[in-house]
């Protein structure tokens, strides 16, 4: 843990997490400390963004003792630490209003001074299984006497390695459309704090891409491929109501453009699960 202080280490969900921790001191100098302890945390961070400056809440707590007081003479000082069989049950998460966080912080306690303490964060991953059935996704939309397609994808549950394939087929078009376009849109839905009833939502498109150019006809069939490697964004799982304070849900948004650029877009909900690390 004592490595570059910019370092993120990253872990599996059910993996030990363990280090060093190191104290330096200036030459010649000496500290006398009432003891060293090492705490770790995962915490549900809401104090960002709307909630700026409210509470957070942490669902892992952790301290153990490094050193009794003492004195500290040597300009470098390295303590192991471990920690076992911690509950680390959510995955990272950094957000518009809301983050999943966990750290290290190490505390030397002095006396009638302040505590010195360090933080150091972590990032932990935590790998999902593939769904039992994955039924396709088959809708029919439009516009009465306009417009009328139907879009198919070949499932709802993807990991977030996968690639997304469908098509869109053309049953009726009496309007001028332009151009298709698919987005991957996240939305983060989190309570305020202060009253449960109202609910802020952040919408995000991670991608977006152009898969139609000019006007189709009438029983034309377009093709859908989209690599969720290809995005940008960094993915994360579905999260449905983690502690009842937050979650995230993905969405595939399939938009056409007519030549008077008006749009005309359905949304279609996907489950996004962890298959492997990275």
């Amino acid at each position: 843990m004592a490595a570059q202080e910019r370092t993120i280490f990253a872990y599996e969900q059910h993996q030990d997490v363990g280090g060093v921790v190191t104290l330096h001191l200036a030459p010649g100098k000496k500290i006398e400390h009432l003891g060293i302890k090492i705490q770790f945390i995962g915490r549900i961070d809401m104090s960002m963004g709307v909630n700026e400056g409210r509470p957070h809440y942490d669902f892992v707590s952790l301290s153990k003792e490094l050193s009794p007081p003492g004195i500290l003479y040597q300009s470098t000082t390295e303590i192991p630490f471990f920690f076992r069989n911690m509950d680390k049950e959510h995955e990272s998460y950094r957000g518009r209003n809301v983050s999943v966080r966990y750290f290290v912080k190490v505390i030397v306690e002095r006396k009638f001074l302040p505590p010195l303490q360090k933080e150091h964060d972590i990032w932990i991953q935590v790998l999902g299984q593939a769904p039992a059935q994955n039924e396709a996704i088959k809708m029919e939309v439009g516009i009465e006497d306009c417009l009328h397609i139907e879009f198919e994808y070949e499932r709802r549950v993807y990991h977030l390695q996968d690639t997304i394939l469908g098509k869109i087929h053309f049953l009726l078009v009496r309007i001028k459309i332009k151009h298709m376009e698919l987005a991957v849109i996240r939305r983060e839905t989190s309570p305020q704090i202060d009253n449960g009833s109202n609910i802020f939502t952040e919408t995000q498109t991670l991608v977006k891409y152009e898969i139609m150019d000019g006007a189709p006809v009438k029983g034309e069939v377009i093709p859908v491929k989209l690599s969720m490697c290809g995005i940008p964004a960094d993915l994360t799982p579905t999260y449905s109501s983690v502690n009842n304070r937050f979650s995230v849900r993905y969405f595939l948004n399939l938009v056409l453009v007519d030549e008077e650029d008006r749009r005309y877009f359905k949304q279609q909900e996907i489950i996004l699960w962890r298959k492997e690390l990275g």
